[in-house]
């Protein structure tokens, strides 16, 4: 057993049943789905709240991407069944990003869920920021390294970032639920990692534990037909782990569960984490007799030195866009040559600026706007196009410039067989020109090397609601992480 294994407490108990309410915590669930899992008994209510994917802007501005209100509505039903049942919550990746300013977002919904519900909550929260005197001395010492095909890291990628985080493993969430947290609010999270805290807490395999909660984390979409929004529940044996989506419209096949298994990873046997590697090259899918949930066995974890993946985003400047349309076939037929004419005659009208300090971009959709360069049929095919001009520069006001310029020579750009001269373009919008304001770029992506994975992840214990005078909830005495009891 590896470093987080290691904290596991004896405990005789043969399954644990863990609920994923939702993909990411503001996606929402059907109530019908919701209770039929709380009917089930679950030893513990998980979502996983962030991601990368919606790339590095929110991370940098400090903002979430799920909306308050649908996180709100989402975690008040959690946590109202949580002390219904006298079961732990846990929230990873708060916030979308996981910063400080993230993890403070949603600690204010979680107050403001107790006032309004006059809850006594012990609640644990769990910063991921990395201070960058940190960073700097392991990069330093030679124990940060990059991602597969990323670029080294340098001290000056380091200090231009706004914001700084390190995805913490279970460790930190196992501490928080040993110490008797009626709700977890983590910050930068490996995802599975708050599916499978209580369970390493409790003594199970911790493969199983991570390959069960590596599917949890996107709840119903490892179901057919395959859903974000949607509950799952998964029950962990001692040699094996069950996943059973919770609507009745849904259900898991070997294929469903065994490709979601696949999903954003590179390796088919070896899917790597914080402390190492599930090895599922002996992983077995088998259908329930239900023939709606799968049974899978096989799945082991393979240590390896500790490192956590750090993330930091740099502001880059500001963007512009126009979006309109193109449906005479001449012009379609001479989009490319169009598109870099317009860049000629911008780069022409603004001599004065250099060319390395703003980003024009034009993506034509119906060509190649979803792919780019690494689009194999670039040729724009249909009755009409797209078109997207983009403009990032170092201030609002030159960026409003160069798109507005991009814009209007592509309006009125001349080209072999042009009838019209009245307008190339159709504008959806008036104004034709959107500010979007600040550009964030991911400035760290990289591999650290720690000896101790809770030393990174301080936790902080908030006792809620000490102004309110009632009793405790019914089961707060004999929460599961306090006793130990959850059979």
């Amino acid at each position: 057993m590896d470093q987080e294994g290691a904290m596991a407490q004896e405990d005789p108990m043969d399954e644990m049943r863990v609920l994923s309410a939702t993909a990411i915590l503001g996606y929402g669930f059907p109530d019908e789905s919701f209770e039929a899992g709380l009917a089930r008994g679950p030893h513990v209510i998980a979502a996983d709240a962030g991601s990368s994917d919606p790339g590095p802007y929110y991370l940098g501005a400090g903002e979430s991407f799920t909306d308050r209100m649908a996180v709100k509505r989402d975690l008040e039903r959690m946590i109202a069944a949580g002390r219904r049942l006298g079961i732990p919550v846990v929230i990873g990746s708060a916030g979308g990003a996981g910063a400080a300013p993230h993890l403070t977002w949603l600690r204010d919904i979680v107050e403001e869920i107790a006032t309004e519900r006059a809850l006594r909550l012990r609640v644990a929260v769990i910063p991921a920021d990395i201070d960058h005197d940190t960073v700097l001395r392991a990069l330093q010492a030679g124990r940060i390294s990059a991602v597969p095909h990323g670029p080294e890291l340098t001290a000056e990628d380091v200090r231009a970032s706004v914001h700084l985080v390190a995805q913490m493993g279970t460790a930190p969430l196992v501490a928080a639920l040993r110490n008797g947290a009626d709700v977890v609010l983590a910050g930068r999270a490996y995802d599975p990692a708050v599916f499978a805290a209580l369970p390493l807490l409790h003594g199970f395999d911790e493969g199983l534990a991570l390959h069960m909660s590596k599917i949890l984390e996107c709840a119903a979409i490892a179901a057919l037909p395959g859903s974000g929004s949607d509950c799952m529940l998964g029950t962990l044996r001692r040699d094996h782990f069950v996943l059973e989506p919770l609507n009745p419209a849904r259900r898991c096949t070997p294929t469903s569960v065994a490709a979601h298994t696949l999903y954003e990873k590179s390796d088919p046997s070896r899917l790597p984490g914080p402390g190492g590697y599930l090895d599922l090259s002996d992983c077995v899918f088998t259908p329930e007799d239900d023939g709606r949930s799968v049974r899978v066995s096989g799945s082991r974890h393979v240590a390896q030195p500790f490192a956590v993946k750090l993330e930091g985003a740099r502001l880059r400047g500001y963007r512009t866009v126009s979006v309109a349309g193109a449906r005479d076939p001449l012009f379609i037929r001479e989009v490319d040559a169009i598109v870099q004419g317009v860049r000629e005659r911008v780069a022409d009208n603004f001599p004065d600026i250099p060319a390395d300090s703003y980003d024009l971009l034009v993506r034509v959709y119906g060509a190649d706007g979803c792919m780019g360069t690494l689009e194999p049929s670039p040729q724009a095919a249909g009755h009409e196009v797209g078109i997207v001009i983009e403009a990032v520069a170092d201030s609002q006001d030159l960026a409003d410039t160069l798109c507005g310029f991009a814009r209007s020579t592509m309006l009125h750009f001349g080209y072999p067989g042009r009838l019209s001269t009245a307008g190339n373009l159709a504008f959806p919008y008036s104004p034709s020109d959107f500010h979007a304001g600040a550009v964030y770029e991911w400035s760290v992506y990289h591999l650290m090397e720690t000896d101790d994975p809770l030393a990174l992840f301080p936790i902080t214990y908030l006792d809620h609601i000490d102004h309110i005078d009632h009793p405790d909830q019914p089961g707060y005495a004999d929460h599961p992480a306090r006793t130990g009891d959850l059979s």
